[in-house]
């Protein structure tokens, strides 16, 4: 519910389905060898949903064209579901209820510590798409003179139009500088096409 309330691919069903086909998985398993008495590794089916899931996973990942990587929440909190579709097919009730919580533990409250943190050390993410090679000079320029630390630099010529080019840029803000101070700059930029403030 957590996920489709923010908009993420994999919503309330999809969890719903991926434990649930966990947990039969799990009994089936048991099924085969104390019903059928079957000789086989009770953990053998278990072992190939923890390796399918991530298929599935792999599905909610995409990249950006700021090269922002959107989804690994998501796929994550998909794994660890099958992982407790399993554990309450085998009966460990204990450890499904525990691991439910931890998850909703860490999908509802740790994103508030982590934007404190990101809200702390004045750490941005800048995507800016532009013409002219003067625009990266006076950007450079007003780096220098604020002294705002690059953490990370990327150009790299856009896909859609070979003639522009998109920078990808990580700064440290000095303490007391407003983040919309520099993202107010780039909007003045001659040549600028798109700016794009990346969380």
């Amino acid at each position: 519910m957590e996920r489709s309330y923010k908009g993420h691919s994999a919503g309330f069903r999809t969890h719903i389905l991926i434990c649930l086909g966990a947990s039969i998985t799990t009994l089936t398993s048991q099924y085969l060898v104390t019903d059928l008495h079957y000789y086989t590794d009770i953990a053998r089916l278990g072992a190939q949903v923890i390796a399918g899931i991530g298929f599935i996973g792999a599905g909610t990942i995409i990249v950006s064209r700021s090269k922002k990587i959107h989804g690994l929440t998501t796929a994550a909190g998909m794994w660890t579901t099958a992982v407790i579709g399993l554990a309450s097919g085998a009966g460990f009730y204990l450890g499904c209820v525990t691991a439910t919580l931890l998850v909703l533990i860490a999908e509802l409250l740790l994103p508030k510590l982590e934007h404190g943190s990101h809200t702390i050390y004045k750490e941005k993410n800048f995507c800016l798409e532009y013409t002219k090679k003067s625009t990266l000079d006076n950007l450079m320029e007003y780096i220098r003179s604020h002294n705002i630390q690059v953490l990370d630099l990327e150009i790299f010529r856009s896909v859609e139009d070979k003639h522009n080019m998109i920078l990808y840029m990580t700064v440290h803000l000095p303490k007391g500088m407003d983040p919309m101070k520099i993202h107010h700059y780039l909007t003045t930029l001659e040549g600028v096409i798109r700016i794009e403030t990346v969380a």
